[in-house]
């Protein structure tokens, strides 16, 4: 296993890193990493229970979870051989794939999947005071497309370019993440911001605690054009309720978030994390057999500590998975569950 060349290590795993000073007589550990995403997004909850519940489960490796970029950044740590494995939407990963967008000529050929998670959704947030009631009044208004070269700021120009829109079609555009983004529309130093993420998000969720904001939503003519241009999206509905004081459902578009990996990382390695994911009990990586508890799953421990975690879910492991290959090991469990052939 390589080594980190970068860490920032979230705090729910901080003390697992601490756990590499160990006796002499112990087990040999491998270490492993996942690139998340901004506080304030959801990755960095999901990414941080992950890592723990990897580290409980697979006895001989050692699992952080570390603060990163989001989607592109993530992709190219991959693509660098920086990282071993990270969260990234299944958009961005196309393109990285295809050297496509963003990755145009630089596609990252070593990028394969593990599992597709949860969905993740195109959620605009306005300030309520700021005459934003359709997709359409964000023309002319203070716009933060989120973390320059994220997978939000590509969603936000995939949909500008639906409205027949671009940047300077904004009296301002600021790029900042989720967390960043929330407090400029409480100072009011911002009307409308895009959060490609996995809902209720914490950024929105405290927003809407201290300030009137409008989630807005796509209509279907712009939902329509998304859709046949980019085959990766699809339409969801938001329910109402979700945000405080949204009164009404909000229809727009998902794609979905997936845990990606190095190529290079061992078969026999991605298939003991891919069990560990959807499956109760402990799994030793060097010996022979499991170890038999009834400890919870990657997913289940999601599910915990995150609503989005509750659509972490074994059915939808392999929904916008198809573009970039699954990684051998990954391949070998869903062959064994009959979910592939």
């Amino acid at each position: 296993m390589k080594k980190q060349r970068w860490i920032a290590c979230v705090p729910i795993v901080l003390a697992l890193t601490m756990m590499v000073a160990i006796p002499s007589f112990a087990a040999k550990k491998e270490f492993f990493a996942i690139a998340t995403g901004g506080t304030g997004g959801v990755y960095y909850p999901l990414g941080g229970a992950l890592a723990q519940a990897l580290t409980d489960k697979i006895p001989d490796l050692i699992v952080t979870a570390q603060a990163g970029n989001a989607s592109v950044a993530n992709c190219n740590l991959i693509g660098n051989r920086q990282i071993e494995s990270a969260f990234i939407q299944s958009n961005i990963a196309y393109n990285a794939f295809n050297g496509v967008g963003d990755f145009k000529g630089k596609p990252v050929k070593n990028l394969r999947i593990i599992a597709s998670l949860y969905p993740e959704t195109i959620q605009i947030v306005g300030r309520a005071d700021a005459g934003i009631k359709t997709i359409a009044d964000i023309k002319g208004k203070r716009l933060i497309p989120g973390d320059r070269g994220s997978g939000t700021e590509i969603d936000c120009k995939n949909v500008l370019e639906a409205l027949g829109l671009d940047y300077k079609d904004f009296s301002n555009v600021d790029w900042l993440g989720f967390s960043g983004a929330a407090q400029r529309l409480k100072d009011k130093q911002g009307d409308v911001t895009f959060n490609t993420v996995g809902w209720p998000t914490s950024a929105i969720m405290e927003l809407a605690l201290t300030s009137d904001i409008v989630l807005v939503p796509l209509d279907e003519k712009t939902i329509a054009t998304l859709l046949k241009k980019y085959p990766f999206y699809a339409r969801i509905v938001i329910p109402k309720g979700t945000y405080r004081g949204m009164d009404k459902d909000v229809p727009t578009i998902t794609t979905m978030a997936q845990w990606a990996v190095d190529a290079d990382v061992p078969d026999d390695l991605v298939y003991k994390l891919t069990q560990a994911l959807w499956e109760k009990g402990k799994f030793v990586l060097r010996k022979k057999g499991d170890v038999a508890d009834d400890s919870p799953s990657g997913a289940e421990i999601m599910a915990a500590i995150h609503s989005a975690g509750k659509q972490v879910q074994l059915k939808t492991a392999l929904e916008g998975v198809g573009a970039v290959p699954l990684h051998p090991g990954a391949a070998r469990y869903y062959r064994e569950k009959g979910l592939i052939k």
